[in-house]
């Protein structure tokens, strides 16, 4: 099951007409090229999921709603021009938890796991860990199949975080606002039949990175 290409076809046209009139007169095309295959691929890739770990779930939900919250946004386009598909751990209550995504978008589609955004509490038991345990904070992230496969990601503070000694070893990786990794992907990476085979082999390079992240905010990996 993959993405077919005719969702980046809709995703384009949305783009240029990004409207609530537009959207209501093409909502079957949405529904037909967009939000039905992606149900399709979340269905067709729990079992690898699953095969990751038990505590991650792929639902109906895993799929982002199309429509901006526009609320507190200067930028009142009413609809994303994307696709976003989040495979959330089975204690989140929200997107700022451990996490495996995949984004779709013309000319933008990559592959993340990790933690986005962590709330102060979650950030600082990360960090900790960090820096209690370096040695297992490296095998997460410098092993050859992970800096082959993904690249650490997010925002980052220009100081040392309070509280963390300036001087520690890892201090650069204790800046990190955002503990992601991506993979950036082609279009023709999920157009392909094998698409959840090949997703799952993408997010198992990062096993060990979700199991530290996991253990430091203390869930089951």
């Amino acid at each position: 099951m993959n993405v077919p290409p005719r969702t980046f076809t809709f995703l384009k046209d949305l783009a240029a007409h990004n409207d609530r009139g537009w959207f209501q007169a093409n909502r079957d095309r949405y529904e037909a090229d967009v939000r039905d295959p992606a149900l399709a691929f979340i269905e067709a890739f729990a079992p690898r999921l699953r095969a990751l770990s038990l505590h991650f779930l792929a639902t109906p939900r895993s799929l982002f709603r199309i429509h901006r919250d526009v609320r507190f946004s200067q930028d009142k386009r009413p609809y994303k021009t994307h696709v976003g598909i989040h495979f959330r751990h089975e204690r989140a209550k929200d997107v700022h938890a451990p996490g495996y995504y995949l984004h779709i978008e013309p000319g933008h589609v990559f592959a993340g796991l990790g933690i986005w955004h962590p709330d102060a509490p979650t950030l600082r038991a990360i960090r900790e860990r960090i820096a209690a345990e370096p040695a297992a904070w490296k095998r997460a992230t410098r092993s050859k199949r992970f800096r082959a496969t993904l690249q650490l990601s997010g925002d980052r503070l220009v100081r040392p975080p309070r509280g963390f000694d300036p001087a520690h070893p890892l201090v650069e990786d204790l800046k990190w606002k955002d503990y992601t990794a991506v993979r950036p992907l082609t279009q023709s990476f999920v157009t392909r039949r094998d698409l959840p085979d090949r997703l799952a082999e993408v997010f198992r390079a990062g096993s060990p990175f979700m199991r530290f992240l996991c253990e430091a905010v203390g869930v089951p990996f």
